[in-house]
């Protein structure tokens, strides 16, 4: 009834009286004071229910990211208890198996190890429409300058657009790293820092990589510490 009366534009009853003209302004002036009480009302109503999608959303996003946390948490919790096989055949294994669990969380398109050709390759991952086969280091000592020479050698027999990436638990020999590096080099190199990095949330996994990788096209280098992604 509110909203019908609010939106009369013209009274046929009050014509024909002696005082006419000022019945019908104030029936004008009754009419607007009512369209706006109306359509505050409406705004009221609007907002009220905008405030509790607000609210439902932000409930929603509490829970994903609550439980993105604990996933997170987990994964660090299977990785410290992975650390005390370092360097045995079962927890490189093992290892391997953790890190693709660490790139389904992160929604990485991957692919886990097979053999090609008689080589073991560590599996691969899809970022940004390049390949990258995944070398895999879960040894107490570093990576040296025959591990990237190995990963090179898988590399560039595969097609154009493939290149690769070594984790190396326990990092690398600066001799390794500058093996891995030169002008248009097709590996990136990251180590627990780098991991680390992604277990806490700080940085997805596809954002680290492309933060080295960014790196590696501007100055060559496979290898750019977590202390320089500022730099």
């Amino acid at each position: 009834m509110a909203g019908f009366l609010s939106e009369q534009q013209s009274f046929p009853d009050l014509q024909n009286w002696e005082d006419s003209a000022k019945k019908i302004s104030d029936a004008h002036v009754a009419v607007n004071k009512l369209r706006a009480y109306h359509e505050l009302q409406d705004e009221e109503l609007q907002n009220e229910e905008e405030l509790r999608e607000a609210r439902g959303r932000f409930k929603e996003n509490q829970t994903k990211v609550s439980v993105s946390q604990n996933t997170l948490n987990k994964l660090n919790e299977r990785l410290t208890e992975l650390a005390k096989g370092i360097g045995t055949s079962n927890g490189g294994y093992d290892f391997q198996e953790w890190f693709y669990d660490l790139m389904d969380f992160y929604e990485i398109p991957n692919r886990r190890p097979y053999n090609h050709e008689g080589r073991q390759i560590d599996g691969s991952i899809t970022l940004s429409g390049t390949t990258y086969l995944v070398e895999l280091k879960f040894t107490a000592e570093q990576s040296a300058a025959p591990d990237i020479d190995s990963l090179y050698k898988k590399v560039t027999t595969k097609a154009d657009n493939t290149m690769g990436i070594m984790v190396a638990i326990s990092g690398y020999s600066s001799v390794a790293i500058k093996e891995a590096s030169g002008s248009r080099t097709p590996l990136l190199l990251l180590d627990h820092s780098h991991v680390y990095l992604a277990l806490r949330g700080i940085m997805s996994f596809s954002e680290i990589v492309d933060r080295v990788r960014r790196h590696a096209s501007q100055t060559g280098e496979a290898y750019l510490d977590v202390n320089r992604f500022n730099s």
